[in-house]
C-alpha cells in the first residue's frame, strides 16, 4: 500500500487514479512509485517534487516527444504565420493538380484548362517578335490571383507576360527574342490564389 504523508497526516492512497491538479503544504514522503501517464491530445507538464523522497520511490519524468508528420490530408489550411519547407521539396502543388492543353489553328487561338498548375503547348509555328495573345479559359481563376507562366522548352527564348487575369480567364502574350525556329515551345504556368482584403 502507498502512503502519502502530507504536514504530518497519513493520506492512504492505494491503486487509485488522481485527476485535477494536487496541492500539497510541507513536505511530501511517498513510499512506493509515482508514475504520470498522458494520452491523445494531453499536455504533459513535469511536475516539481520539493521535500523528501524516501522508501526506495522512483519518480519518472514524463517526456513529450513531437510527432513527426507524414503526409496530411486536410481540406484546407489556414496559418496566421508562415507556412515553410526545410526540406528539398520545397512548397508547390501535388500530383492530380496539373493538367496539359494542346494549342490548335494559331498562337492567338485560346486554350481551356481548368487547373491550377499546368502545361500549354503551343501550335507549331515560326518563332516571331511580333507579340502574340491567346485566352486561356480556367475556371479556377479569380480576379484576384496571380497567374505565373515561363518557358518550359522550345529552341527560341521568349518572352512571356500575362497580360489579363479576370474571373475565369487569363490572357498569355508571347513573342521571341528574335529566333524564328518553327516549332511548339512549351509554357509552364502555375495560379497563385490572392485577395484583395
Amino acid at each position: 500500500m502507498a502512503v502519502i504523508s502530507a504536514g504530518g497526516a497519513l493520506l492512504p492512497y492505494q491503486d487509485q487514479e488522481l485527476k485535477g491538479n494536487l496541492t500539497v503544504d510541507g513536505n511530501v514522503t511517498v513510499k512506493g512509485k509515482i508514475t504520470q501517464t498522458g494520452a491523445g491530445g494531453d499536455t504533459l507538464i513535469s511536475p516539481t517534487i520539493s521535500g523528501t523522497v524516501a522508501g526506495g520511490a522512483t519518480y519518472t519524468a514524463p517526456t513529450f516527444t513531437a510527432p513527426v508528420l507524414g503526409v496530411a490530408t486536410a481540406t484546407s489550411v489556414a496559418a496566421t504565420g508562415a507556412v515553410s519547407s526545410s526540406g528539398t521539396a520545397g512548397i508547390g502543388y501535388a500530383t492530380g493538380a496539373g493538367g496539359t492543353i494542346a494549342q490548335a489553328s494559331s498562337r492567338t487561338t485560346g486554350v481551356t484548362l481548368s487547373k491550377i498548375s499546368g502545361q500549354i503547348t503551343l501550335v507549331s509555328a515560326a518563332g516571331s517578335a511580333t507579340p502574340a495573345t491567346f485566352t486561356v479559359t480556367n475556371t479556377l481563376v479569380a480576379a484576384t490571383d496571380v497567374v505565373i507562366v515561363n518557358q518550359a522548352s522550345g529552341t527560341d527564348l521568349y518572352e512571356i507576360f500575362v497580360t489579363a487575369v479576370g474571373a475565369g480567364s487569363f490572357k498569355i502574350t508571347s513573342f521571341t527574342t528574335g529566333g524564328t525556329t518553327t516549332e511548339t515551345p512549351v509554357f509552364n504556368f502555375v495560379v497563385i490564389k490572392g485577395v484583395a482584403a
